[in-house]
């Protein structure tokens, strides 16, 4: 009786946490004879169309915007990995003057959004002609670099490297290995389920992000999907149809990705609950 009271919660709350994306996917198949406000809401459209995502695709330029929200956050994925890993491995496996401290000290920027230091980094981006109106991949570029590495990715990759036991890092050196050929070709490997987690969040987060965009992007061809979909919305009226097909095209790519390193992401979660 208990696990059923338990199951029971968990479903409730599966529901009501699932229930905002079921009322999107909702609205984008409902057609203009029907009220998208009604209250209570309606789940089941009457008027079902498929016109709301071929209308949307036409409405604004769809394909670029994908493009270059696979571009930037592909890019971001693959330097957080990069870099996370090469800023973890030191703190993890070598030895050396403040390491502690060095380590807290990156732990500690967890505490600060990035909304606190958003302007100080829109102004350096200026400074360094990293803006659209220069080219676009220099517009790319401070889309980017923003997000290159963070904390969260240091703290998980040294958390996954400490939990590979130090005698393969020996047997590597015995084999004639140096540093980098034993981190690239013996530790790298042997992380992978940390490095999916990473990505998965990375990407997540990359493909989502609509603050930063929407400052520093001043071309409409620039236009990454989160700003291209909130395009749709004018200043005195908006289709909320085409919105929230636009909306749901947007998230296609986020399950796909998921659902390609699921594999990976259960044991890269509890590697990184390694104790350091």
């Amino acid at each position: 009786m208990k696990k059923l009271n338990i199951h029971l919660v968990l479903i409730f709350t599966s529901l009501l946490s699932i229930f905002p994306f079921i009322w999107l996917i909702s609205t984008s198949l409902k057609g203009n004879a029907e009220n998208i406000f009604a209250y209570p809401p309606k789940i089941i459209p009457s008027d079902f169309t498929l016109q709301n995502y071929v209308g949307v695709w036409h409405q604004v330029d769809f394909m670029a915007y994908f493009i270059n929200s696979m571009i930037v956050a592909g890019a971001t994925v693959l330097l957080n990995l990069l870099l996370s890993a090469l800023a973890a491995y030191p703190l993890a496996r070598m030895e050396f003057a403040g390491k502690k401290f060095t380590f807290f000290a990156v732990l500690a920027t967890i505490m600060i959004p990035f909304q606190a230091i958003m302007l100080p980094v829109y102004l350096i981006t200026l400074k360094l002609n990293m803006v659209d109106s220069v080219n676009n991949f220099m517009g790319y570029l401070g889309l980017i670099l923003p997000f290159a590495v963070n904390a969260f990715g240091i703290f998980l990759m040294r958390q996954a490297f400490l939990g590979i036991p130090k005698e393969m890092e020996e047997a590597a050196i015995v084999d004639g290995c140096n540093p980098f050929q034993t981190f690239f070709k013996v530790l790298l490997p042997m992380v992978k389920p940390s490095l999916a987690v990473l990505a998965i969040f990375t990407f997540i987060g990359s493909w989502g992000e609509f603050l930063w965009p929407s400052i520093v992007l001043t071309k409409e061809s620039m236009y990454t999907l989160p700003v291209g979909v909130n395009n749709l919305q004018g200043m005195f009226s908006a289709n909320w149809r085409f919105i929230a097909a636009g909306s749901i095209l947007a998230t296609i790519p986020i399950v796909i990705f998921f659902l390609f390193m699921q594999k990976y992401f259960i044991s890269g979660e509890n590697e990184g609950a390694v104790k350091g």
